[in-house]
């Protein structure tokens, strides 16, 4: 896909991606308040999975120019990655709840600044892995080590910001030989093939009302990923990234009022540092860009 230059476009497009997102995040966390985590997740592969053959099915060479990849191995383990990532996350959702979930997993940009050398052989300069460390601080402001009331179960969206850091990176990889259309194929795929051979395991009967939940958690995610193609669709990455952080705004939003979780200060601030650190990592990447 060519990136236009409609950057305005692409900020309203970015928004909305973070309003839809953040809104399956809040019906991810009731229905896996309510029935198992790899069950809820595997239902919403099976629909995703649809959409990116659908999508695929409907450009030059159908599916299998889709499909055709110089990278099968790393396409398996991204999509793989990917799938693991959000029933981590999802667990997170349950356990501590979308704000403080959020604010952790928003350390991910700086994850992919820290980890884009080693993975990707790219040069990191010394005022990114200071940002680097300053967004860890934050990261420290959330957590509380030391203080007495350190919930180990914090760690969970960290974790999870690790792995979605890595699939990003392992994605950058494949597209020095594959295109957007393939890797999103993959993605689709390899994570409904994955998550139904661990999720039919966990199979639980679903209230009639539960099931609309459903319905409505798969329709939110295939227009979030339709969104988010549109928003790279027209305008440079380097633009729209940052407001991508809105995500964090939108879900903390449903969680404070349909859940209600509380927004304690430490979480406010430790936020408010990792964020900073991650749109300075931005601008820097795209001054050097």
């Amino acid at each position: 896909m060519s990136a236009g230059n409609n950057t305005r476009l692409g900020i309203a497009l970015m928004v909305a991606t973070s309003v839809v997102f953040a809104g399956q995040d809040g019906i991810s966390r009731h229905l896996a308040g309510e029935y198992n985590v790899y069950m809820v997740v595997m239902i919403r592969y099976w629909f995703f999975a649809a959409f990116v053959i659908t999508i695929a099915g409907r450009k030059a060479g159908g599916i299998s120019a889709a499909a055709r990849t110089k990278r099968p191995g790393i396409q398996i383990l991204r999509g793989g990655l990917l799938a693991a990532e959000i029933c981590v996350m999802v667990t997170g959702f349950t356990i501590l709840g979308l704000v403080e979930s959020h604010a952790v997993f928003a350390a991910y940009p700086l994850l992919v600044a820290a980890l884009s050398g080693p993975i990707l052989g790219e040069h990191v300069g010394w005022r990114r892995w200071a940002a680097i460390g300053v967004g860890f601080v934050g990261v420290l402001f959330i957590l509380k080590p030391g203080l007495g009331v350190f919930n180990p179960a914090a760690v969970i969206p960290l974790i999870a910001a690790i792995m979605f850091a890595t699939y990003g990176l392992l994605t950058r990889y494949v597209a020095r030989d594959d295109d957007t259309a393939t890797s999103f194929f993959w993605t689709g795929t390899v994570g409904a093939v994955g998550m139904t051979a661990v999720g039919l395991w966990f199979w639980e009967p679903m209230t009639g009302a539960d099931w609309m939940w459903m319905g409505a958690l798969c329709l939110t995610g295939s227009l979030g990923h339709w969104l988010l193609i549109r928003c790279y669709e027209v305008a440079e990455a380097s633009a729209v990234q940052p407001f991508a952080y809105f995500q964090m705004v939108f879900a903390a939003a449903v969680g404070i009022a349909l859940f209600g979780e509380a927004l304690q200060i430490n979480v406010l601030i430790g936020a408010a540092i990792i964020v900073a650190a991650g749109l300075f990592t931005l601008w820097r990447e795209r001054q050097q860009g």
